[in-house]
C-alpha cells in the first residue's frame, strides 16, 4: 500500500498563524476601544503589547552575537581584502543607488498627489511631538560620523548598535583573515556559535504570533480606526501609493536580475515580511532571514557580510517615507519648497539617515531634524504621529524586501565570478 504524504497546510505554518494572530489581534483592539472607556483601554493596549516587546526583546537578544559571529565567519571565508573590497564596494553602490531612487520616488509622489494642501491645523495636538523633538538636538552629520565608530565593542553589544558592531567585526574580519591558518579554530569556533545563535532563532520566532497579536490588539484598543481613515486618508493613500510603486520597482528589479528565482526569494521572505509589518520592526526579523536567504541559496559568508551592512545602509521603506513627510510638513504650513531646495533635502537625508536602524522612531527623528535644517516647523511632526504606526509597518517590511533582495543579487554576482574563475 503507498503511502501518502500531506503537505503542511498554510495556516498551520508561521506565515498563517501570524496572519490569524494580526486579524484577531485588530478584531480584539477594536472591541475594546469601541466599548469600554478611554482609561481602560489605555490600560489594556499597555499590558497587551508587552507581548510584543517581549518578542522584540528576544530577538534583540540575539542580534549582537548573530551580526559579529556571522560577519567575522564571512569575511574570514572570503579570505582577503580585495574581496572584502570587490562586495562591500557592490553592496555600496546598491545601497546608496536604491537609497537614492526611493528617496526620489518619496518626492514625486508627495509633489503630484500634494497630501499636505489644505490641510486643518487646528486640532494637531502639538505636544505630542515633543518625545521626538527633543531628539533631533543630537542628529547631525558630524555626530553620525563619531557615532559609527565604537567605543567598546561591548558597549556597542549592550545597546545593540548595529553599524557599530558591523565596523569592529570588518576590522576583527580582516585581522583573522590576514593572520591565516593559525587562527582557524577561532574562526571555527566563531561559526558554530552562529548556528547555535541560528537554532536559538527556531525558538524565538515560535513566539512571534504572539507578539505579532499583541502588538496589533495594543494599537488598535487605543486609536479609533474609523477616525484615522477619515483624516488621514489622504495623506496615508498618497504613502500608500508611494510605497506601492517601490515595491513593484523593487521586485521588477529582482526579476531582471535572479529572474524566476524572484518568485521564490518572495515564497522565502513572506513570514519575514508578516512579522516586520506586524511588528513595525525589520531588526526583528533580522535572524530568520539570514537563515531563510541561506536556504534560498546565498552563501552564508554574503548573507553575513550583506545584511547587517544593510540593515545600517539600506532602508527603502524608511528612505522613501523621510522626503515624503518632510515635505508633507511643508505643504501643511503652506511652505512652498522649490525643486532645488528639495533636491539639496533629498541629499541631507541621504547622509543623516544612515546608521538609524534600532533607534526608536528613527525616521520621524531625521523628518524632524531635516525639517529644522530647512525652516519647516518641526512640530509639524504631530500632523503624522497619530498615523506614523500604521505607515512604519510598510516602511519596516519594505526595509526587509530592499535587504533580501540586495544580499540575493550580489550573492548572484559573487557565483558567477567564481564559476568564471
Amino acid at each position: 500500500m503507498k503511502e501518502t504524504t500531506t503537505k503542511p497546510s498554510f495556516l498551520s505554518g508561521l506565515t498563517g498563524q501570524i496572519l490569524i494572530a494580526m486579524i484577531i489581534g485588530a478584531i480584539l483592539g477594536i472591541a475594546i476601544h469601541t466599548n469600554f472607556s478611554t482609561e481602560i483601554a489605555q490600560s489594556f493596549s499597555s499590558k497587551i503589547k508587552i507581548l510584543a516587546t517581549v518578542f522584540i526583546r528576544l530577538v534583540q537578544m540575539i542580534i549582537s552575537p548573530l551580526v559579529f559571529t556571522t560577519l567575522v565567519v564571512g569575511i574570514a571565508k572570503l579570505g582577503d581584502i580585495k574581496a572584502v573590497g570587490r562586495i562591500g564596494g557592490k553592496a555600496l553602490g546598491w545601497f546608496f543607488t536604491a537609497s537614492f531612487i526611493s528617496l526620489l520616488l518619496g518626492m514625486f509622489f508627495v509633489n503630484i498627489l500634494q497630501p499636505g494642501v489644505g490641510l486643518n491645523l487646528s486640532n494637531v495636538d502639538l505636544t505630542t511631538a515633543s518625545e521626538v523633538t527633543a531628539k533631533t538636538t543630537t542628529l547631525s552629520f558630524e555626530n553620525f560620523i563619531e557615532h559609527i565608530v565604537p567605543k567598546s565593542i561591548f558597549e556597542a553589544m549592550a545597546t545593540n548598535e548595529i553599524l557599530q558592531i558591523v565596523i569592529f567585526s570588518i576590522f576583527f574580519g580582516l585581522a583573522a583573515a590576514a593572520i591565516g591558518d593559525t587562527v582557524k579554530p577561532v574562526v571555527n569556533a566563531l561559526d558554530k556559535t552562529s548556528h547555535i545563535v541560528l537554532k536559538m532563532v527556531n525558538y524565538v520566532m515560535k513566539f512571534a504570533p504572539i507578539g505579532v497579536f499583541g502588538a496589533i490588539a495594543g494599537v488598535f484598543a487605543v486609536r479609533d480606526f474609523q477616525e484615522l481613515a477619515i483624516t488621514y486618508f489622504k495623506y496615508f493613500g498618497s504613502f500608500l501609493i508611494g510605497i506601492a510603486s517601490l515595491w513593484v520597482v523593487l521586485i521588477l528589479v529582482g526579476y531582471i536580475f535572479l529572474k524566476s528565482r524572484m518568485s521564490t526569494l518572495l515564497k522565502r521572505i513572506s513570514s519575514p515580511l508578516i512579522v516586520a509589518f506586524g511588528t513595525t520592526s525589520s531588526e526583528a526579523v533580522f535572524p530568520k532571514l539570514t537563515e531563510e536567504l541561506e536556504r534560498f541559496g546565498v552563501k552564508d559568508k554574503i548573507v553575513s557580510f550583506m545584511l547587517p551592512l544593510g540593515y545600517s545602509f539600506n532602508l527603502d521603506g524608511s528612505m522613501m517615507y523621510m522626503t515624503f513627510a518632510s515635505i508633507f510638513i511643508a505643504q501643511a504650513y503652506g511652505i512652498d519648497l522649490d525643486i532645488g531646495t528639495q533636491l539639496t533635502m533629498l541629499l541631507v537625508l541621504m547622509l543623516t539617515s544612515k546608521g538609524i536602524a534600532g533607534v526608536p522612531r528613527a525616521s520621524l527623528v531625521v523628518v524632524a531634524a531635516t525639517c529644522g535644517m530647512f525652516d519647516i516647523p518641526i512640530e509639524g511632526i504631530a500632523l503624522i504621529l497619530p498615523i506614523d504606526h500604521f505607515c512604519d509597518m510598510f516602511r519596516s517590511a519594505t526595509n526587509v524586501l530592499g535587504n533580501a533582495l540586495a544580499t540575493s543579487v550580489v550573492g548572484q554576482w559573487e557565483d558567477k565570478i567564481e564559476d568564471a574563475s
